[in-house]
């Protein structure tokens, strides 16, 4: 008995999608199959979990499958299980709308171009909305599991569906697929049978299909060839991947296996299979993605690998087996140590779990240093997109920080591009003789870093030196303090010393030079008062008049804005003012007699060391006022 049905609008964002599907995957259609078996043995998966604490669920059959059909007289194509279904509450927040965060950043990246868009589609995950490739309407009829009432939702893919109560003696989920006039390729058996021994053989229940009924017929010597019966048949392994044996299994089938585990379009970079044995007993598939999700930086996002236990699987998401900086990292862990009724709360503290999480976090690393070292150009493409969250680790992770270290890459004076990084093991090995120190500087850009005056002497000396400008640059610093028995040095914080690197020569020039200028530093201090912490001479510049630079224990500019772009209050604390001798603006400043037009040069050199450093001014029209009337003052 079915009641009158009732008619909604889909969400914004699903009418956009669904344009999409139907517009830009015309490339790759079949993949509507192998999204709507994995949403099938995903319902599978979470009945069996369920029904661990309420057998009942099984309604006395606890065969698991799902079954495809095709009927060429109604232009159909039917996909059913008989897992978990879904309720009438259910069905609208499946199908009704997209509840993924990043949906609105997802949109806001689509160009219009249909082959990037596709792309795009795949990184976001097709899912159920795939049957409007080939479908031009979706009926999908359920019931969940323990319960009586079933629901009937039906669309055209536009901007609404319909919904009403059926009922289904079956729980479990059918849907069929009403086929597009140009899509009849997909009525074909032989057609559906090769795209799922394509995509979803790995699938750990039956994909069956219909086997005519045949008649006694006789063969080619004579011998008569018995009746069979009508029955479904499963078309594909239905063993879990992960429990076959590494050298059965081929590139093709542990790539198709992560578009299923990971929802991802693209094949991933690469993967770890590894089966340990001892102690403590676990299977670990995990996969390392070519392109970081949109939603990579929203705190709320849901992260892990699946849990399986005994093979039953046990929950999406589970965090606690893989640390945060490697948040990006997909596949799923098979324990034999966990408990079949594990739960969230019972994971967080547990030595099995904290042992897993070692054994991953270990495996991950090492597969990355690999590539790393055999694959430059593939890692290079894993830095591009994660490397960000990669720097993460030496802050949260102190066991692993110097694995983790072999990990980061930076550019470099060495290079004009910020694409050409440099691995901290590579910088030491053409490290100049006398080195001792790893030199890095901090700033907003890659231009900025690689303007700085800080660099000057580094560069006439021929001392390469890393440029950081991510957000998150500063506090990984400030967790690295060296690598390899180096100390990693920054070259905007404390008096610089370069020791063997500096000879003697250079020492009696610096004397040399300072002894010309002598007491202007009493005069400066004089003149700024409590605006700086210290004035000093340096010749860490050569091109620049003056600088700024942190005191060695004060918060550093670059880790005082990331404080304050995260609400942070940031500690009061003032610069180190160091003047070049050498220059010819300090020296014009040495020979200023009146004390106010003195001051006002020695304001505007501070000014322009803070804004070279900081990127801006607490007064930028007092600066451009006093640099004014110095303009004014040299020009008559």
């Amino acid at each position: 008995m079915s009641a009158q049905k009732e008619t909604f609008g889909f969400q914004t964002e699903v009418k956009q999608l669904l344009q999409l599907m139907i517009h830009s995957l015309y490339s790759n259609k079949e993949i509507f199959l192998r999204e709507l078996v994995s949403n099938a043995s995903d319902a599978a998966d979470k009945l069996r979990f369920l029904a661990l604490e309420n057998n009942d669920l099984y309604e006395g059959n606890g065969e698991l499958r799902v079954r495809i059909s095709a009927d060429k007289d109604a232009n159909t194509v039917t996909i059913s299980d008989n897992g978990i279904g879904m309720t009438r509450d259910e069905v609208i927040s499946s199908l009704g709308t997209i509840a993924k965060s990043g949906t609105a950043e997802f949109f806001q990246n689509l160009t219009g171009d249909q082959a990037r868009d596709s792309q795009l589609i795949g990184q976001f995950g097709v899912g159920f909305y795939s049957a409007f490739i080939v479908a031009d309407s979706v009926t999908v009829r359920t019931r969940k599991a323990g319960e009586a009432q079933a629901t009937e939702w039906h669309s055209q893919g536009e901007g609404e569906y319909t919904l009403a109560d059926i009922d289904k003696a079956e729980r479990g989920t059918e849907i069929i697929l009403h086929l597009r006039d140009d899509e009849k390729e997909f009525l074909d058996e032989f057609r559906l049978r090769s795209i799922v021994t394509k995509y979803s053989d790995h699938v750990s229940i039956p994909v069956e299909m219909y086997q005519a009924p045949t008649e006694e017929s006789e063969g080619p010597d004579g011998e008569k060839i018995p009746a069979t019966p009508g029955e479904w048949q499963a078309i594909n392994k239905a063993t879990a991947l992960w429990t076959r044996d590494k050298s059965e299994i081929s590139d093709e089938e542990y790539k198709e296996f992560y578009k299923h585990v990971g929802h991802d379009w693209e094949e991933p970079l690469t993967w770890a299979h590894n089966k340990v044995e001892g102690k403590t007993e676990y299977t670990s598939l995990l996969y390392i993605p070519k392109k970081a999700p949109f939603d990579m930086w929203n705190r709320d996002r849901q992260h892990g690998l699946k849990l399986y236990v005994q093979r039953v699987f046990i929950m999406d998401d589970a965090e606690q087996f893989m640390p945060n900086y490697l948040r990006f990292v997909k596949g799923l862990l098979d324990s034999n140590d966990l408990p079949l009724n594990v739960s969230r709360e019972i994971l967080q503290d547990n030595k099995v779990t904290q042992a897993i999480r070692k054994g991953c976090t270990s495996r991950v690393l090492k597969m990355l240093d690999r590539m790393g070292k055999n694959k430059p150009e593939e890692y290079q493409t894993f830095w591009n997109e994660f490397g960000q969250v990669i720097k993460e680790g030496p802050a949260e992770d102190m066991t692993n920080k110097e694995a983790i270290a072999k990990l980061l890459r930076f550019a470099s004076t060495d290079s004009d591009l910020e694409t050409q990084n440099v691995s901290l093991e590579q910088y030491i090995a053409r490290m100049k003789e006398g080195q001792d120190k790893i030199y890095y500087v901090v700033a907003d850009s890659f231009q900025a870093a690689k303007s700085s005056p800080h660099l000057e002497i580094f560069r006439k000396k021929g001392i390469e030196v890393l440029l950081l400008s991510d957000r998150v640059d500063e506090w990984m610093m400030s967790h690295l303090t060296e690598f390899d028995g180096k100390q990693l040095a920054s070259i905007t914080r404390g008096d610089l010393d370069l020791g063997d690197l500096d000879d003697e020569e250079s020492k009696k020039e610096q004397e040399a030079s300072e002894k010309e200028v002598e007491g202007l530093i009493e005069r400066v201090k004089t003149a700024l008062g409590d605006k700086v912490k210290e004035v000093r001479f340096t010749h860490r510049l050569t091109d620049s008049p003056a600088c700024v630079v942190a005191d060695e224990h004060d918060m550093s500019s670059q880790m005082q804005k990331l404080m304050e772009q995260i609400g942070q209050q940031a500690p009061e604390t003032k610069p180190v003012f160091e003047l070049n001798p050498e220059h010819q603006l300090v020296k014009h400043l040495n020979n200023v007699q009146d004390e106010d037009n003195f001051a006002q040069w020695a304001d505007v050199l501070l000014d322009q060391a803070l804004l070279a450093e900081r990127g801006s001014l607490k007064d930028p029209a007092g600066f451009v006022s006093r640099l004014n009337k110095l303009m004014l003052d040299l020009s008559k």
